[in-house]
């Protein structure tokens, strides 16, 4: 079984931090039917701890690095999007955000110094039951399914308990809660995995493996199932149960609890994002970007609440020292674990408040570890707290309970999607516009770009860059890099031009090539097959690429 013998769902005891308060404390239900989920005050307890711990800091295996869903699963899109780099050889993460060559100003070319020398190897090397949690696929698909496996409990316990007062709204909002997480477990799943399951009981498996393609449509179907239920509620009586629900220190700034139709808002900023993040921009249409305008329309608006967490001194979900946005140490460069790229801070145009107010360039670059290859190397480090320029944003927060971290959509990523979708249809203008507005609102303190006159490759590279830096550090810079093209072969129509690229003598290239040649979807982990193998009709469970 699933959960048995892979994932095995921890519902443990949890005391969560900032005011020793016990919004995560639930029981260990153990069995099929625990008696913890029988009373209210039991499922909404566990609705708090079945998300959060079981769903993004309890797996099988951990690591400081890679363990934590936060720093691991979505630390390695934001190395294989070239936002973070790393040589620590955790979970082969040193390899994993390797490309398969670079290319200096002088022509001098380096190719991938590891063994294997290219992601496709090394996925297919380290993708075995026996490398345990050095296999780097198992950990988003263990937590997402861990999610699921919560979320089904919840809606199963939830048809039953005997809730006080105004029941229908209650049940409502636990079942709001689970299909919303549902949602947005398989929309990881499929946008990451080239064959998943669909489950829709707890404790329960099966071998039947579907497209990445069915996934997104059940990731969509689930949020589905979330409105309805949502709109089945009253409102008060809705936001008052997922206050209950979401733990007191994340409920600050934009992570309040929601209104239905709040959640209803981020849900069609999820389905646009999940249609663009799965095709290539080669193979969409005007069709689809309609679509994803439509969605993006209905989405989060700039008032809204939405998904986030907050580091907290028990690091128990996000922690000050996770990624690069929280360092309490020194602010040199190659400081941390991951260490900024300098592709990352290459998008920031000159003048950009947000450059000057986050990252140090100052200090001896980092140049370590060249056996391990080049793309690691940096100048630069980001600012715990910042400078302190009024009105502009901060990328790094050292303080414990500062930093409010986005696990879905935000506005600013809903207003991205916008302005690509107008400026592949023909209306740049009206892109471009949304573009100078989030970098006002940012404090980015730049030019405006509309009015004057750019071109179409002109406008997309203005989104390009801006997008970069807006959804940095949030586990999406990889279906970017995806989608757009990059992480194909330079021989395909890939790769990164006019690079920024630090030698192991410090020598600076303003003009590189690299080429990563990375795996656009994953296979199906084999610490799962190893226990559960595909039956007879399962989509292909390895990408033939």
């Amino acid at each position: 079984m699933i959960f048995k013998k892979i994932f095995s769902i921890s519902f443990i005891m949890a005391a969560m931090c900032m005011s020793c308060s016990d919004d995560l404390a639930i029981e260990n239900p153990n069995t099929p039917t625990p008696s913890s989920l029988n009373s209210e005050e039991g499922i909404i307890s566990f609705a708090t701890g079945g998300v959060y711990i079981t769903g993004f800091k309890n797996v099988k295996y951990t690591d400081g690095v890679y363990g934590p869903f936060t720093s691991g699963a979505m630390g390695f899109h934001e190395l294989m999007g070239d936002v973070i780099g790393a040589d620590a050889a955790n979970a082969f993460i040193n390899q994993m955000g390797c490309p398969n060559k670079v290319t200096f100003d002088d022509g001098t070319t380096v190719n991938n110094p590891n063994s294997p020398n290219t992601q496709y190897a090394l996925i297919r090397q380290a993708n075995t039951n026996q490398a345990g949690g050095n296999n780097f696929l198992y950990y988003e698909w263990a937590y997402m399914y861990n999610l699921i496996g919560s979320c089904n409990l919840i809606l199963e316990k939830s048809a039953t308990v005997t809730l006080s007062g105004d029941a229908a709204t209650k049940k409502a909002a636990l079942q709001a809660w689970a299909y919303w997480w549902k949602g947005y477990a398989y929309s990881r799943l499929g946008s990451i995995y080239y064959a998943g399951l669909i489950l829709d009981k707890s404790f329960e498996t099966n071998a039947n493996y579907v497209s990445k393609e069915k996934l997104i449509e059940e990731a969509n179907a689930n949020f589905d199932k979330a409105v309805t239920a949502a709109s089945a509620a009253k409102a008060s009586g809705f936001t008052a149960t997922w206050e209950k629900i979401i733990p007191s220190f994340y409920q600050l700034d934009k992570g309040k609890a929601m209104s239905p139709d709040e959640l209803k808002r981020s849900i069609s900023s999820m389905k646009a994002r999940n249609l663009m993040v799965n095709k290539t921009t080669a193979t969409m249409t005007a069709a689809d970007w309609g679509n994803v305008l439509t969605l993006a329309n209905a989405g989060i608006t700039s008032t809204d609440n939405v998904f986030t967490v907050r580091s907290d001194v028990n690091s128990l979900i996000f922690s000050t020292g996770q990624l690069v946005m929280g360092r309490t140490y020194s602010n040199a460069a190659g400081g941390a674990t991951y260490k900024l790229s300098e592709r990352w801070v290459q998008e920031f145009k000159a003048g950009d408040k947000r450059l000057d107010n986050n990252i140090t360039s100052t200090g001896a670059p980092y140049t370590g570890q060249a056996d391990r290859g080049n793309a690691h190397f940096t100048r630069h480090a980001l600012i715990a707290n910042g400078k302190g320029l009024a009105g502009v944003q901060v990328f790094a927060k050292s303080t414990p309970g500062d930093y409010e971290f986005y696990m879905a959509v935000n506005y600013e990523e809903n207003q991205l999607m916008k302005a690509e979708a107008l400026i592949n249809t023909s209306k740049i203008e009206e892109g471009l516009k949304i573009i100078d507005d989030l970098r006002t609102s940012l404090g980015a303190g730049l030019a405006a770009t509309a009015g004057k006159g750019l071109t179409l490759a002109q406008a997309k590279e203005e989104l390009r860059r801006e997008r970069r830096i807006d959804v940095a550090f949030r586990g999406l810079s990889f279906y970017d890099a995806r989608r757009w093209g990059v992480i194909d072969l330079i021989a395909n129509g890939g790769g990164r031009k006019g690079a920024y690229l630090l030698s192991n003598k410090s020598v600076l290239s303003t003009n590189g090539t690299i080429e990563y040649g990375y795996l656009d979807y994953w296979d199906v982990p084999d610490n799962e097959l190893a226990y559960n193998p595909a039956a007879t009709g399962s989509a292909p469970i390895k990408n033939p690429k």
